[in-house]
């Protein structure tokens, strides 16, 4: 039987776990390949700067996918989005763990980020269908699976990583993909689009809302900036991690993915409170706490203890930005929820690819200090955003 879903209606539980479950594994494809560059730089014999384009071109590609297929969910059926999405990324994952060269990678891994997006189509449904009362503690349920994924896979991809090989782990990420795409299908039901128009109209009004929500604006742009700092993190870790005093593989890498559990569970948390703490304190916090992680990572970064303690402040950190920003994009224009998403995720992806861009360029001029410097610098634009701007 089919199920319809009704604005401010609520959101069958079966389907909030699906979208929670399906986001996480999902979204995991884009960060498969943190923990494993080092492998795939010695495997291919390519440097660490052409290494790391792998990470920057797939946020490139998700951030893409994010501005010209999201906006689609007003104007088609979600369902039809989400199954031709997984059949190219059904595609594009096989075509990594096939792949002879870095340029087949680089291909592949930008169409991985363009059909990784469905976790941000997801989103705005649990925000409109809820009951008013449980939107904000359901989109901290989806976040929390999509932020779950995101730990899972650096985890997962390190101990597969290190045990078996990085292709092996792509050829796993296309079994799963096979299985969300048949579950999603079969669960979702029929969402009626809210555009009638031409997909350039469709575009065109995105510019719209841009000009007539400056809240969306500052949202966006302060986020993007914070997410550009944590992913600088990241973007260097392995490179951090096989220097001494370390010595580590792709799996203590990917274990440490596990430290940012801590974010996780901040999300449900941040989204609950969101309207009692009010969206400013929220951003002051996490840029608070991004800050403070860079200089525990500096000062500490050469012991176990300062790693790991600066992994779970960022973490905490960004979803306090992320969470309290993103929550609240929904209300500025509620006919509009993909074209909104779109807006806020494109400008915060583009804000990881410029973190990630800058990163391989400061690693090679400066190692972990010039890596540092790009965090502070980023996190610092972020907060300065929400001084400038009083909201």
């Amino acid at each position: 039987m089919k199920q319809t879903l009704k604005e401010n209606g609520g959101l069958p539980a079966s389907i909030l776990w699906t979208l929670s479950i399906v986001a996480g594994i999902t979204v995991a494809n884009l960060y498969y390949n943190q923990p494993l560059l080092n492998m795939i730089r010695q495997d291919l014999h390519v440097s660490e700067v052409i290494t790391n384009l792998i990470a920057m071109v797939t946020q490139i590609g998700y951030a893409m996918g994010l501005l010209f297929v999201i906006p689609l969910g007003d104007m088609f059926q979600r369902k039809k989005i989400i199954i031709i999405n997984f059949s190219i990324l059904i595609i594009s994952l096989l075509s990594i763990a096939l792949a002879p060269s870095i340029h087949i990678v680089l291909t592949a891994s930008l169409f991985t980020g363009i059909c990784s997006v469905m976790p941000q189509i997801f989103i705005p449904i649990a925000a409109l269908y809820s009951k008013p009362e449980n939107k904000g503690r359901n989109v901290g349920l989806v976040v929390s699976g999509l932020l779950t994924g995101i730990l899972a896979s650096r985890v997962i991809s390190g101990i597969v990583g290190e045990i078996f090989g990085w292709r092996e782990m792509y050829f796993i990420a296309t079994g799963l993909m096979v299985v969300c795409a048949i579950v999603t299908t079969r669960v979702l039901p029929e969402i009626r689009p809210t555009f009638k128009g031409k997909y350039s109209e469709l575009m065109k009004s995105l510019l719209s809302l841009l000009k007539e929500y400056p809240l969306l604006r500052i949202y966006s742009l302060r986020a993007g900036f914070a997410f550009g700092s944590f992913l600088t993190l990241w973007s260097c870790l392995a490179f951090k991690m096989g220097q001494a005093p370390f010595f580590a593989g792709s799996d203590v890498v990917g274990m440490l993915g596990l430290c940012g559990i801590a974010g996780a569970l901040s999300a449900s948390f941040v989204g609950k409170y969101v309207k009692q703490v009010g969206v400013r304190r929220f951003n002051f916090i996490g840029s608070g706490l991004i800050l403070f992680s860079w200089l525990l990572l500096y000062f500490c970064g050469n012991s176990y203890v300062g790693i790991i303690s600066g992994i779970i402040i960022i973490d905490i950190g960004m979803q306090c930005i992320q969470l309290s920003n993103q929550s609240s994009i929904f209300g500025l224009c509620p006919t509009a929820p993909n074209r909104v998403n779109t807006l806020f995720m494109t400008t915060y992806f583009v804000g990881g690819s410029l973190g990630t861009f800058l990163t391989g360029f400061a690693w090679q001029a400066a190692e972990w200090t010039g890596v540092t410097g790009i965090g502070i610098l980023l996190a610092g634009i972020s907060l300065l955003i929400t001084i400038l701007s009083g909201k």
